[in-house]
């Protein structure tokens, strides 16, 4: 079954806003696994607008099922990953100043950046994945990377589901098979949701993962948490 991964970025946002420890994401991420998260995301950002690099060195150590950790590899950032060894390293191209992700690796453009990056991960024993978009070619450059999965970035299916599932479906099962034939394991996320998360896993049954945080936490606001979680991890299963 396809694992759920509880992005807990937005449970942070929250509590920034007025500073404090309300809500406090360290028993977020506890209690998200308690509910029957598969694991914890954290996605640690240069200004630490949500999740801090503090959050990030308090959580690992109570984190039972997997803990990945998102992030663009700057220097800083690959010390922290370093540091604390998560089970999975996320690698997403985000410059600074983005507001969200929204792109996947240029793997050619950027091929001996990454594989010098992933090169000192693997050294550590962390699993790595790449953030990605449907590009055939540049899943195929992957590979030279090293990494040992691709993430697929779901927006544009998210965007096209409701005016066509089957048409914005094809280019991920495209991908999806494209990574399978490579021996790559594959990982999903970006603006999946209640609505079109069961279609995405049933037309890709052979994924391993997928992470997701702004939709599951704004549903638990209306639905509780516990709720929520096993919500999404009923569409997972079904």
């Amino acid at each position: 079954m396809t694992r759920l991964s509880v992005n807990i970025n937005k449970i942070a946002t929250i509590r920034n806003a007025r500073g404090g420890n309300i809500p406090d994401v360290h028993r977020a991420a506890i209690e998200c696994e308690r509910f029957g998260a598969d694991g914890i995301t954290v996605h640690p950002r240069p200004d630490e607008r949500h999740i801090t690099y503090n959050d990030v060195r308090i959580i690992r150590p109570d984190i039972k099922t997997e803990f990945n950790i998102e992030g663009y590899p700057s220097e800083k950032f690959i010390k922290l990953v370093c540091e604390v060894k998560p089970h999975q390293v996320t690698l997403v191209p985000d410059p600074p100043d983005v507001l969200t992700s929204n792109a996947g690796w240029d793997t050619i453009k950027h091929n001996d950046f990454l594989k010098d990056v992933i090169a000192v991960f693997r050294e550590k024993g962390i699993r790595i994945s790449i953030f990605i978009d449907t590009d055939i070619s540049k899943i195929e450059a992957a590979v030279n990377t090293g990494c040992h999965r691709l993430e697929l970035y779901t927006e544009p299916y998210a965007s096209g589901f409701p005016y066509g599932p089957e048409k914005a479906i094809q280019p991920f099962i495209k991908a999806a098979e494209a990574a399978r034939e490579l021996g790559l394991g594959l990982n999903a996320g970006h603006d999946l949701n209640l609505d079109n998360l069961k279609y995405f896993s049933e037309n890709i049954p052979w994924l391993n993962e997928v992470s997701i945080g702004h939709a599951l936490i704004s549903d638990a606001l209306y639905l509780g948490l516990q709720n929520t979680i096993g919500m999404y991890k009923r569409l997972l299963s079904e």
